[in-house]
Formats: structure tokens, C-alpha cells, sequence
């Protein structure tokens, strides 16, 4: 009896001690913040959040792995806020990210985690966006700049962001940046920065180039792993051997047969990307393509169409996917194998999240039998390779995509709100609030989904109407 209460009571110590490391409360964190994180439902630490926040609030440096999906944003992120004085109108954090798609995604996140804190300004920096009002919005001394390395270092030359006052220096899919060719750039900007900072490192993978600029900026960092195998349990993985000149006709039996509500095909190069999407469009099939070749405007409009279910196909290279986070993803597509066995893990991760079923397909020419071999090594575990005779074209097929996007011609600039948008689309007509989906709003556009049935019908409220009590030009996407 001794013995069993013993260890009963042990037990229940450890339960209790890791419950604790895994709420938010066990983190010096004020009460506002905490009801703002239960609000957002953060309720518990994620395994990366459990494991790196409490080394971050030590003041260490920390390089850290984890998977996309982990919530590795707020691991960084409440930890550089918690030490961020609001009062002191100076940069005082800076986040490097290798594309524009995960700085705007960073700080957006950021600024909801720094609801609780008044007065935070948060400057998001990158290319292929005019100077000008970049340069007026860094006069307003920003308490934290999140950007690209490239655009980022032009305002450091230009003397237009000062870093002086740094506390926080945090590499973001650093990897990713590296395989870009950013070290120089990265190292540069780490030269214009305070020696005594905190340097946060975040790679989904960790070759040897990270262990090299960790020990070359780091101040003996403490190194955090989180398991990067995806739960492939909860992933239908097929593979598909094809002959040469099949690819893109087994593409297409691929989506007759599995008929895939929302699917990224990944391929390995622009040109790819372009011509698979005009393949796909020739056949009747809804699809975008987003690469590097596209400037700002356009790779936000394709977003945009993709995450409100205006389009059921994104079609992406590794490099402009990276740092995507789209919920509730049907499939994965891999066009073409990745030759690195640790990108397909994380390409067909992006399926199969939180409680849902996710289907990774991936096509193969006998040449290519070397990268599966290499997969199954990878993931410790054979791959299922199926014959494309088990697929079935259907007649008359139409992957549609439920929903279509308006594009309006005021933005944030002009004061439109989503709340302005959805009362014009429902005040005076019979257009529902429940055939309205998402609502995006940029500087000098915004963009409103809407079913399908009604498209024609919001597109003429919209475009005889007023927003706000003035006129805009609507058009459909």
C-alpha cells in the first residue's frame, strides 16, 4: 500500500508538473495578456511553444526545430513582447523571414498576441512594395519590424532603420533563407545590430549551414528539437509511378478520382508552375499559380482566391509555399519529388492537421525511384505505391471551387472595414450573412468571397451601391 500511494502520488506530481509547463499561466505573463492568449484559444503550450518559452523568457539564446504548423510564431513572439517597453518609441525587436507571404503572416500574428498591449507599433518591411510609404511609416519609430533580409539591409544602408536600440534579433525559417542565398545579407544586417541581444534561430530542418551561423551569431544557444515526422497516421499517402510525357494526364485522373475540395501541387520550377496551371485551365480546371515571378499585388490576389475557396487549386514551388498556413487542406499534390526527402515531409504536412484526414499523392518516373527509396528511409517506413490503372476518369467531371471573390477598389487607406462590406452586401438585398465568406482588406483594395449562386447578384449590389457611403468599382475575379 505504501508503494502503490508512493507511486500513485509521484504520478499524479508529474501530471501536475507537466500540465503546468504546458499552460500559458506557468509563464511570467500579466493577466491581460493571458486573457488576450485564452481569447485567441492558445490554452495550452504547443511542444516547441512548452519547450522554448521558458528558455526565451531566461533571456538565452535559443536555435530551435520544428515542424510548419507547430506554432513556433508564438513562441518567438510572446516571448520578444514580453520584454518589449511599449514606452520607449525605438525599434527594439527585429524578424527576419525569407518571403513576404510569412511577414505578412508574422505579423498579423504578432499584432493579435500584442492586442493586450497598448500603443505596439509593427512595421512589416519587404520587397516589391514602393519606398514611400515605407519611409513614413519607419518615422513613426516602430517597436518591431518583421521583413525580408534584402529590403530589410536597403533601409539599414539608407540610415532609415536604426537598430541600435535592439533587444531581439529572430531568424524565422532561417534555413529557408540560406537555401535563398540570404547569409550575406543576414550577416550584414546582424553587423548594424547591438552584440548584446537575444538571438532566436527557427528552421524547420537543420543542415549544416544553420550549425555555422548559429555558432557564428549565437551566444551558446540552447538547442530545442521537436519531432519533424508528421503524424503520418493521420495522412493517406499514395505514390504513382508514371512514364515520361504522363505526368500532367495522371495529374488530372488524380483529381477526377479524389475529387480534392482544396489541394497545393508543388513543382520545382517557375516555369513549371506556369505552364501546369494553363494545362489545367485548358481542361476546364480552376487553378493558381504562385511563384517568385510574380509581383506583390498578384501573389496577393492568389492567396487570396485560394484561402476563401475561390480557387481548389494552388499550384507552388517550395520557396513560395514556405510559411503558408492553409487550414484545412484536402491533399497534397507533389507534381514532381522534391529531391530532398525532409521537404516532402513537410510538403505533405500541410495536410492531415489538427483532427482531420489529410491525402498526399505523389507522381514518379522510374529514373526517380532513388528519391523514394530516400523517403521511405527518411520516414522509416515503406511508401505505397499504387498502379494508375486503379484510376478512374469521370465523365463530365468539374472540380468548381465553392465560392467566388469581388474585388473592390478601396482599401484600408480608405477606411473600408469588413464590417462596412458585409452591411452593403446585406442590408438592402436578400444575400445572407452565412453566402458571405472571407474578407480581405489591403491598403487600396479589398476583396469579399461569396458563394457561387449569389456571385452575380453581390457583384450588382456592390457595383450600384455605396460602402460607406461612396462609390467603388467592383469587379469579379
Amino acid at each position: 500500500d505504501i508503494i502503490y500511494q508512493t507511486l500513485h502520488r509521484s504520478l499524479y506530481q508529474l501530471r501536475s508538473f507537466t500540465m503546468a509547463n504546458t499552460d500559458f499561466s506557468s509563464l511570467p505573463l500579466s493577466a491581460e495578456f493571458l486573457s488576450n492568449l485564452k481569447s485567441l484559444e492558445y490554452l495550452t503550450m504547443t511542444p516547441i511553444q512548452a519547450k522554448s518559452l521558458p528558455e526565451v523568457f531566461a533571456g538565452k539564446d535559443i536555435q530551435a526545430q520544428a515542424k510548419t504548423g507547430s506554432g513556433k510564431t508564438a513562441a518567438f513572439a510572446i516571448g520578444l513582447l514580453n520584454k518589449l517597453d511599449s514606452q520607449n518609441y525605438q525599434t527594439q525587436a527585429l524578424v527576419l523571414c525569407p518571403t513576404r507571404e510569412l511577414a505578412d503572416q508574422v505579423s498579423k500574428e504578432i499584432r493579435r498576441l500584442a492586442r493586450a498591449i497598448p500603443n505596439i507599433n509593427i512595421l512589416t518591411l519587404c520587397g516589391g512594395k514602393p519606398f514611400g510609404p515605407q519611409l513614413a511609416s519607419l518615422e513613426r519609430n516602430p517597436h518591431i519590424v518583421v521583413g525580408t533580409p534584402g529590403r530589410i539591409l536597403k533601409h539599414l544602408e539608407k540610415g532609415t532603420l536604426k537598430l541600435e536600440k535592439s533587444k531581439t534579433l529572430v531568424l524565422d525559417e532561417a534555413d529557408r533563407m540560406l537555401d535563398m542565398g540570404f547569409h550575406e545579407d543576414i550577416m550584414r544586417i546582424i553587423d548594424m545590430m547591438p552584440h548584446q541581444r537575444q538571438t532566436l534561430l527557427f528552421s524547420a530542418t537543420y543542415p549544416d549551414e544553420i550549425k555555422n551561423i548559429s555558432g557564428a551569431i549565437q551566444n551558446d544557444p540552447v538547442d530545442i528539437r521537436v519531432e519533424s515526422l508528421h503524424d503520418n497516421k493521420k495522412i493517406k499517402q499514395i505514390f504513382y509511378e508514371i512514364e515520361k510525357g504522363e505526368r500532367t494526364k495522371t495529374l488530372i485522373v488524380l483529381l477526377h478520382q479524389f475529387r480534392p475540395e482544396s489541394s497545393v501541387i508543388f513543382c520545382n520550377r517557375k516555369q513549371q508552375c506556369k505552364e501546369l496551371a494553363e494545362d489545367l485551365w485548358a481542361q476546364g480546371i480552376h487553378a493558381l499559380a504562385l511563384h517568385g515571378d510574380l509581383e506583390q499585388k498578384d501573389r496577393d490576389r492568389v492567396l487570396v482566391q485560394f484561402s476563401n475557396k475561390s480557387s481548389s487549386i494552388l499550384i507552388a514551388t517550395d520557396v513560395a509555399a514556405r510559411g503558408l498556413d492553409i487550414k484545412d487542406l484536402s491533399a497534397v499534390i507533389n507534381y514532381e519529388l522534391s529531391p530532398d526527402p525532409e521537404i516532402h515531409i513537410h510538403r505533405i504536412g500541410r495536410t492531415g492537421r489538427a483532427a482531420n484526414q489529410g491525402l498526399a499523392l505523389s507522381l514518379f518516373m522510374p529514373s526517380e525511384a532513388p528519391k523514394v527509396n530516400a523517403i521511405e528511409e527518411y520516414q522509416k517506413t515503406p511508401v505505397r505505391i499504387d498502379n494508375t490503372s486503379t484510376l478512374k476518369f469521370r465523365e463530365n467531371f468539374k472540380l468548381s471551387p465553392p465560392m467566388v471573390t469581388l474585388c473592390i477598389s478601396g482599401g484600408r487607406k480608405d477606411k473600408v472595414r469588413p464590417g462596412d462590406i458585409l452591411g452593403a452586401l446585406t442590408a438592402s438585398s436578400n444575400i445572407t450573412g452565412k453566402q458571405i465568406g472571407k474578407i480581405d482588406i489591403f491598403d487600396i483594395v479589398a476583396y469579399v468571397a461569396v458563394e457561387r449562386s449569389i456571385g452575380k447578384q453581390a457583384l450588382k449590389v456592390l457595383s450600384e451601391g455605396k460602402i460607406k457611403a461612396r462609390k467603388f468599382r467592383v469587379r469579379k475575379l
